[in-house]
C-alpha cells in the first residue's frame, strides 16, 4: 500500500528505519492530519484567497520563523509575486500573528475587511499563518529529534499578556493567568448554524463544535477546521507515550510564552487535574513576563518546560542539549515526539485565539 505524502518527513530527512520514523508511525493520526491540514490550506485556492497569495504569505511566515527549508518549499510553489493593498494588509497581519499575536485588536480585522478581505478569507488567512507557525515548530522539533539543529539552545521566558480590565465590548477581562474557566468572544461574527448545510452541521456536531462561537467562526473554512481538529485529537488524545498531563503542561507553557490567557486557562486546568499538582501549575501561571518559567518545578517538569518554552519562542530557540536533558529524565523518542507536537500545536491555537477574539470573565450564572 502506498503511503500518503508526508512533507515534514521529507524536509526533516527522517530515515524510514529510524526510531523517530517508528514513533511517527505510532502517531499516524497526527501525522496524517497535519498533512491533511496542509492540503486543506494549499491544495487549492478560493475566490476570496487565491492559492498564489497563500503560498507567498506562507513562504514569508516560514522565513520569519527561520524555517528556511519550509520557506523555500512554499516559495518554489508560488508562480509570481502579487502586490497591492490587499496583500500588503494581509502581510501586516501575518507579521503581527507571527511575532506579536498578543498585540492584535479588532481594528486590524476591520483593516483587512476594508482592504477587501471577506470574513471567510480572514479566517483562512489566520489559519494559514497559525498553521505555518505550528508547521515550522514541528519541523524544527523533528530536526532536533533527528540529530540536526542547534546544539545548545537558549532559554525562553514568559511573554507579555493583556492587562486591560475590560474587553473591547466592555466585558470584564482577565488580567492574569488563571485556572478559572473563561469565556471568549469573537471580533468578527461566527457563522450562524442555520447557514451550514446538513452535512456541514453533521461535521460540526461530530466534533462538538455546534454551540461554540469560536468553532463556528473557524468553520467559515470548515475543511481546514476539520483537519485542525483531527490534528488536535491525534496529538493530545492518544494512548501511551507522554502522559496527558505533560502534554497539557506543554500547551500551558506555549500559552505563557505567547501571552494567551484563554488557552492557558483551559490547559493549565487540565494539567493540574491530571497531574494532581494544581499548585505547581499555578506557580507556572504566576511567572512574570521576562522571567524563567521552569524555576521551582520538579526536575522532569523543569526539563519539559525549558524545552517547550524554547520551541515556542519566535523564532524557536530549542537545542539538542535541551532534548538530552529530557532524555536524562527518562523520556524516550515517542514521549519526546509527543512533547514536540503538543508544544508546536499551540503556536497554532494561541495565534487563533489571540487574533480573532478575546477572553472575558463570565458573570455569575454564565
Amino acid at each position: 500500500m502506498t503511503q500518503p505524502y508526508d512533507l515534514l518527513n521529507d524536509l526533516a530527512g527522517i530515515a524510514p528505519d529510524s526510531a523517530l520514523a517508528a514513533a511517527r508511525q505510532q502517531r499516524d493520526a497526527a501525522t496524517h492530519a497535519t498533512q491533511g491540514s496542509y492540503q486543506a490550506l494549499f491544495g487549492e485556492g478560493s475566490a476570496d484567497f487565491p492559492l498564489n497569495e497563500r503560498l507567498v504569505i506562507a513562504a514569508q511566515v516560514a522565513t520569519w520563523h527561520q524555517a528556511p527549508a519550509l520557506a523555500d518549499y512554499y516559495a518554489q510553489q508560488s508562480k509570481s509575486l502579487p502586490s497591492g493593498e490587499r496583500l500588503g494588509t494581509a502581510l501586516e497581519q501575518a507579521e503581527r500573528l507571527t511575532f506579536q499575536p498578543v498585540s492584535a485588536a479588532p481594528a486590524h480585522l476591520e483593516a483587512l475587511q476594508q482592504a477587501g478581505w471577506t470574513p471567510a478569507g480572514i479566517v483562512t488567512l489566520s489559519q494559514l499563518v497559525a498553521f505555518v507557525s505550528f508547521q515550522s515548530r514541528l519541523l524544527e522539533g523533528l530536526r532536533l529529534l533527528n540529530g540536526q539543529g542547534e546544539s545548545q539552545g537558549q532559554v525562553a521566558t514568559a511573554g507579555q499578556w493583556h492587562t486591560q480590565p475590560l474587553t473591547h465590548s466592555g466585558k470584564a477581562a482577565p488580567v492574569a493567568f488563571t485556572q478559572q474557566a473563561l469565556g471568549w468572544t469573537p471580533w468578527i461574527a461566527a457563522k450562524p448554524l442555520a447557514q451550514f448545510n446538513e452535512d456541514e452541521q453533521v461535521t460540526l456536531a461530530r466534533f462538538g463544535h455546534t454551540d461554540s462561537d469560536y468553532f463556528r467562526l473557524l468553520a467559515r473554512n470548515l475543511p481546514v477546521l476539520e483537519q485542525r481538529t483531527l490534528t488536535d485529537k491525534g496529538i493530545f488524545y492518544t494512548a501511551g507515550g507522554l502522559p496527558r498531563a505533560e502534554r497539557e503542561l506543554a500547551a500551558t507553557v506555549a500559552s505563557k510564552v505567547n501571552g494567551c490567557i484563554y488557552c492557558a486557562s483551559v490547559h493549565a486546568r487540565k494539567a493540574g487535574q491530571l497531574s494532581k499538582q494544581p499548585e505547581a501549575v499555578q506557580q507556572l501561571l504566576d511567572v512574570a513576563p521576562g522571567q524563567s518559567l521552569s524555576r521551582g518545578q520538579s526536575p522532569r517538569w523543569q526539563a519539559e518546560i525549558t524545552f517547550a518554552a524554547a520551541l515556542s519562542a519566535t523564532p524557536p530557540v530549542a537545542g539538542r542539549q535541551q532534548l538530552q536533558a529530557l532524555r536524562d529524565q527518562g523520556l524516550d523518542t515517542l514521549e519526546l515526539l509527543d512533547l514536540v507536537q503538543a508544544t508546536a500545536f499551540f503556536a497554532w491555537a494561541n495565534r487563533l485565539m489571540l487574533t480573532l477574539g478575546e477572553p472575558f470573565l463570565p458573570a455569575a450564572g454564565e
